[in-house]
């Protein structure tokens, strides 16, 4: 084991974006910046003036909604809706802390993916810090259900994930993705992949305040058994693959990267959020362990230069 591959990471400076929020249609920046080792994801209001709110965690816990989006209360009647592309390519990236900054109260949907950030985070790099990772080691299977929909953690020695869903449209039907998490397959296999809606539901979610900023440049739109956009799809399965992404960036909001296995079958943000309220339910589920005891890879990606363990994205060891 590459001892890198045990260590925390954050980013080696800040990043920003600017764009509008994907059902609020208000612009919105957000920053991302470096944090200290064991911070997790921590996450604040610009509100102006000087004025920051003061950081909280980002934690399930926080989840005050999950209709269409995952939204977060950070205390003194502040929010922030829209969280999961980011948390998804954070997580999915290998970061361990950082610090989110919003002047507004949903964030950027950019282009209905979690490309952007990922490439934003490949572009500035990774820091390796002193301490020692910490995973969440599923020592339980949690399963929850609603219905015939159903999501799982359970126990397996790595990190996957397993989704399957069924939809009544020919475009979409019945996907199913398994993943063995590495930064290179999540970069190349999921972190493009675009939210999605259909034509018939615009109007009902426009008139309850949903989906005020959608368009064709951030969201797969459907009609009857069309795709809309002129570009087409990103992956012929992008419907699965981006409710994998979603799943990745609410499964990051458990503080710690899960050691396990996730399933889900017709899953979402609320299943997601429940079966982490599940595992936290019993500390017999699962287990704080150090990376130190787990059979972890080196999370290089596979394209770099033969020799350099460290580089652009994994910048230095500290």
């Amino acid at each position: 084991m590459h001892k890198t591959a045990t260590r925390q990471r954050t980013l080696a400076a800040a990043i920003s974006f600017s764009g509008y929020g994907v059902h609020s249609a208000l612009p919105v920046t957000l920053t991302l910046s470096p944090a200290a080792p064991d911070s997790g994801f921590l996450i604040c209001r610009d509100l102006g003036d000087g004025r920051i709110s003061p950081p909280a965690k980002v934690h399930f816990s926080r989840i005050t909604r999950t209709t269409l989006c995952t939204t977060l209360d950070l205390g003194d009647s502040l929010s922030v809706a829209t969280i999961e592309h980011v948390t998804s390519a954070l997580s999915g990236m290998g970061v361990d802390n950082v610090l989110i900054t919003l002047d507004g109260a949903e964030c950027p949907i950019l282009d209905g993916s979690a490309r952007p950030f990922a490439d934003a985070i490949l572009q500035v790099g990774l820091v390796i810090q002193p301490a020692e990772r910490k995973f969440l080691k599923i020592m339980r299977a949690v399963t929850v259900r609603n219905n015939d929909a159903f999501a799982a953690l359970e126990p397996y020695n790595g990190r996957a994930l397993d989704l399957e869903i069924d939809f009544d449209n020919k475009v979409i039907g019945r996907q199913r993705m398994i993943l063995d998490w590495t930064p290179r397959r999540y970069y190349d296999d999921v972190s493009r992949a675009r939210t999605f809606g259909f034509m018939r539901d615009a109007k009902i979610l426009r008139q309850a305040g949903y989906a005020l900023g959608s368009s064709l440049d951030n969201s797969i739109t459907l009609e009857d058994d069309k795709v809309l956009n002129p570009g087409g799809l990103r992956y012929e399965d992008e419907f699965v693959r981006h409710k994998l992404l979603d799943a990745i960036g609410d499964l990051s909001l458990g503080g710690l990267p899960i050691w396990g296995r996730f399933r889900s079958y017709k899953g979402g943000h609320a299943l997601n959020a429940q079966v982490l309220a599940g595992l936290f339910s019993s500390e017999a589920n699962y287990e704080i362990v150090g990376a130190e005891d787990l059979p972890l890879e080196f999370e290089a990606f596979e394209d770099q230069p033969e020799g350099l363990a460290v580089n652009h994205y994994l910048r230095a060891v500290r």
